[in-house]
């Protein structure tokens, strides 16, 4: 194989139990997202829009469909002979075997896998984050400072960064220590879960945390303190664009919503910063003569017949004249008939709503997908 500079590791093995009952047959990183993308396309399109084009995908969770929307990766442009995009699933040797037990154990288990490209780096990413983000500005700081380690980072708030890795720094961005979803953050420096490590170090301290029998096996619980209490350089890389985690029916129904906003940072319009996916192309959008649209993304493959405001329609959606859509997401195959209301809710795939009103509240409201409301 030919040597790469620095390769990526994506984690897309999530189950998404925050998600239920939307991830009960899918992974978490391919659930849809935007009206014709899934929450994967984000990383990978970062991946291809960086430059870098050998990405190891680790799934693990009902990887049948996250297998087949990536393929030979040639949405993306990794269909090369010198690396492109390879599926990682969690495989048996002649010494056993198992699932993925962790991050870090995701990556021990793929050392064979980044040792045939002898990088100088390894990116590694999270496949359930909505961000557009040039990863070639955090290698060149990463090299430029010399670090074992670069983390990026942005800032939150104090309550949110309870649910973090929280870093405090020296004033030139060194990190001192690193807290693991503190109860009482000292700061609110949180990392975004991506990381370049230099490889010979990041493989050293893999092979030593799979060797020891208390590890948790996870990067933010393992292997970053143990790289800090040795001493490693390990600095921040600051991040100021639109960054979510889109874990929770919450988080994920904000996002979308965030897309319809014109005070939202998230944009998948930018010139020269393309969202790539696949897919088979379908049919232009088709409104009905009464059809009322407003403030709402809807794609190819969806007919309206009826009203739809700040809303994101994806494709295969069918709505009726007379029915009303209001601050929702309606994933594809949706049909909502004649006289529904439907109201900040998500509506999962191939669900046919044929009476009522559904309305969520401070908690958004979800109708499981392949289901008929009557």
């Amino acid at each position: 194989m030919r040597k790469k500079e620095m390769i990526a590791m994506l984690l897309a093995g999530g189950q998404g139990s925050r998600l239920v009952p939307l991830t009960a047959d899918v992974a978490k990183p391919a659930i849809d997202f935007g009206g014709k993308y899934k929450i994967i396309d984000f990383p990978l399109s970062n991946c291809t829009n960086s430059g870098i084009d050998t990405v190891g995908i680790l799934t693990q969770y009902r990887p049948f469909l996250l297998n087949n929307h990536i393929g030979t990766g040639a949405a993306w442009n990794m269909n090369n002979a010198h690396g492109g995009a390879a599926v990682l699933p969690p495989y048996t040797t002649q010494d056993g075997g198992s699932w993925y037990k962790g991050t870090a154990n995701a990556i021990y288990q793929n050392i064979q896998y980044i040792d045939m490209y002898t990088p100088d780096h390894v990116l590694i990413l999270s496949g359930d984050h909505i961000y557009n983000m040039d990863y070639n500005e955090m290698l060149e700081a990463h090299k430029k400072s010399n670090a074992d380690v670069t983390i990026a980072a942005l800032t939150v708030t104090l309550e949110e960064a309870k649910r973090f890795g929280i870093m405090n720094v020296n004033d030139d961005n060194t990190i001192y220590e690193f807290e693991e979803k503190p109860e009482h953050p000292k700061s609110t420096l949180a990392s975004m879960g991506i990381y370049i490590f230099k490889w010979s170090e990041l493989r050293k301290y893999l092979i030593l945390d799979e060797e020891d029998p208390k590890s948790e096996k996870d990067f933010g619980m393992n292997i970053l303190p143990n790289m800090l209490n040795d001493g490693l350089k390990m600095v921040t890389h600051s991040f100021n664009g639109y960054w979510k985690d889109v874990g929770t029916i919450n988080s994920l129904w904000e996002a979308h919503m965030d897309l319809l906003s014109d005070e939202s940072e998230l944009d998948i319009f930018t010139p020269g910063w393309k969202i790539y996916t696949s897919g088979e192309p379908k049919a232009a959008a088709y409104f009905g003569e009464n059809a009322e649209v407003s403030n709402s993304m809807v794609v190819d493959g969806a007919c309206v017949y009826g009203t739809v405001t700040n809303s994101v329609i994806f494709p295969g959606v069918v709505v009726e004249e007379g029915a009303e859509i209001v601050d929702s997401v309606l994933f594809p195959g949706v049909k909502i008939k004649k006289g529904v209301k439907i109201e900040r809710t998500i509506v999962g795939q191939n669900t046919e709503v044929q009476s009522g009103t559904h309305a969520g509240n401070e908690t958004i409201k979800v109708i499981a997908q392949n289901s008929i409301i009557k």
